[in-house]
């Protein structure tokens, strides 16, 4: 493609839809709550804020607007970006973009961890787009856009743009991303995150980030805004420089957003940091603990988590005001008969309430991946996607594992059953409310946001108090918790909403589990039914 003029091109966005089912894809939760997909797509409207403004620039969220193949009537240029969970609808916009004479450009983890399955698109934009996005740009111009793209090195990002806020349906989300750090400095084996990003995090500057958050004040976004760091605690002598920053303008502002992110569960060895999130209104943290094994952390080069009490770890962030959200995988080679026991009593002690529970996935680029291949315990096929409809919930143990494959699952089978039985789930719920210190809490909701919160709550109730057969447990958990903490009612029911997608989603991962453990033993296709959302 040549083009003549930088002020000519009509330029369409994709951002491609998660096709699978997962602990993360909420949806049905987020319609009760009036939305109606968990979180707009940071990495596409980033990449929108690099390409030239003179273009005529159109994005479209497929997971949160119906795809219509009419929508590239009039692109010039079509650009595709996502995860691994994306990859088959990506592909599928990829050769229909091409059946229509359209020029294809992609880019994302996906394609960066594996760009042998998109070369069918025209052009592959990979890594960090600040290095690969001005290149592509500069030979499209002069008429000789190369094939692919590729750039070893870390971009500064305090040189990053302001990512183009203004494309998104803003009330169609639960929440809105930003990212201040790039990169971890843990090496855990298998992870993608400094295979991508490093392992020295690279922070924007406080103006930057101070100045993203007032564009989407300016937009008029109240409420959730995620970190989506990879580790927010990455450098902790920065997050601390900048929180206090983040305080003031918060303050001067009367307290529009509170936050969420993801941080090393070392996040609980020091109180200064946790002070000042708690400050700055960070009411939860995803945090992965993998495995409570520490033979299994060693092994897997998570070191972080070991040589602590993570019961004494998780209960000391509850007591700075923030829930905690958890990942645990099942399926490590260290793993020494029946795990499900030894997890279950972890999440039972944390008092978490959500855990992200899968099964053990190799993902293309890692150096989990990199000694499978070879140990020769790789399929030809690594790095497609999971068939079906679960990502590594049902398509997990994409490799030969040391113990028996249905051990393993049966220990997972174990696991998801037992945590989200509704009385075991609605009790870690009370028991965090309780523990949880909200004093501190100051984010103030606009009239209609709170008018939106009300009917929220209705029909959360509506579905958990009166049509789900654990009604008497949310109604105990509400109760009890309005009357011995009630400035955490808002997380609690944050959290019992949440039990209306994990609630049966985990039953469905269960059975469909299940299923494949009776196919494997007959050598028979699987009947599991395909998971429906639950919010009807």
């Amino acid at each position: 493609m040549r083009i003549r003029s930088i002020a000519d091109v009509r330029c369409l966005l994709v951002n491609p839809r998660f096709r699978v089912a997962s602990f993360w894809n909420f949806s049905d939760t987020c319609r009760q709550a009036g939305a109606r997909y968990p979180a707009a797509p940071l990495g596409l409207i980033t990449v929108a804020a690099l390409l030239p403004q003179e273009w005529d620039i159109r994005l479209v969220d497929c997971n949160v607007q119906t795809w219509r193949s009419r929508e590239l009537d009039d692109a010039d240029l079509v650009l595709i970006g996502g995860m691994l969970p994306q990859q088959r609808d990506a592909l599928d916009l990829i050769r229909e973009a091409k059946a229509k004479g359209k020029t294809v450009v992609v880019g994302g983890p996906d394609a960066t961890s594996s760009p042998h399955l998109y070369a069918e698109a025209d052009h592959l934009v990979l890594g960090e787009a600040e290095l690969t996005m001005p290149r592509f740009l500069a030979d499209l111009e002069r008429g000789a856009p190369q094939k692919m793209y590729v750039d070893p090195d870390r971009p500064d990002v305090t040189t990053s743009p302001c990512p183009r806020f203004d494309l998104l349906q803003l009330d169609r989300y639960l929440n809105v991303g930003v990212q201040w750090c790039r990169g971890c400095p843990f090496s855990c084996e298998f992870c993608d995150i400094i295979e991508l990003y490093g392992r020295v995090p690279r922070a924007k500057t406080t103006e930057q980030m101070l100045h993203e958050l007032q564009v989407l004040y300016d937009l008029g976004w109240r409420g959730h805004v995620d970190f989506v760091d990879d580790n927010f605690i990455g450098n902790k002598k920065l997050a601390k420089q900048f929180l206090p920053h983040l305080r003031t303008w918060l303050e001067e502002r009367d307290w529009p957003f509170e936050f969420s992110t993801e941080a090393s569960v070392n996040l609980a060895d020091d109180d200064e940091l946790m002070r000042l999130m708690q400050d700055c209104g960070f009411f939860y943290v995803f945090v992965g603990i993998e495995s409570p094994d520490e033979e299994t952390l060693i092994a897997t080069r998570k070191r972080q988590n070991t040589k602590r009490s993570l019961k004494e770890s998780i209960h000391k962030i509850y007591r700075h005001g923030m829930m905690v959200h958890a990942g645990f995988i099942i399926g490590f080679d260290t793993e020494r008969g029946s795990v499900a026991r030894g997890i279950i009593e972890c999440v039972e002690e944390t008092a978490i309430p959500v855990n992200m529970v899968g099964l053990l996935y190799a993902l293309p680029n890692t150096q989990l991946t990199r000694r499978l291949a070879e140990e020769g315990r790789l399929p030809a096929d690594n790095g497609i996607a999971p068939s079906g409809q679960g990502d590594q919930c049902t398509g997990g143990l994409n490799f030969e594992p040391l113990r028996p494959r249905a051990e393993i699952v049966g220990d997972y089978i174990r696991v998801l059953e037992t945590i989200y039985e509704p009385e075991r789930f609605y009790a870690r719920v009370r028991e965090v409310a309780l523990a949880l210190d909200t004093s501190k809490r100051r984010f103030k909701r606009g009239r209609g946001h709170a008018l939106q919160a009300a009917r929220s709550f209705l029909r959360f109730a509506w579905t958990l108090g009166v049509r789900r057969s654990g009604r008497r447990h949310f109604w105990r958990t509400i109760c009890e918790v309005g009357r011995k903490n009630p400035g955490s009612l808002y997380q609690t029911v944050v959290l019992c909403a949440l039990y209306i997608h994990v609630g049966p989603f985990a039953d469905w991962v269960a059975q469909r589990m299940r299923a494949s453990l009776e196919a494997d033993a007959s050598h028979a296709e699987p009947t599991a039914p395909a998971f429906a959302t639950a919010a009807g």
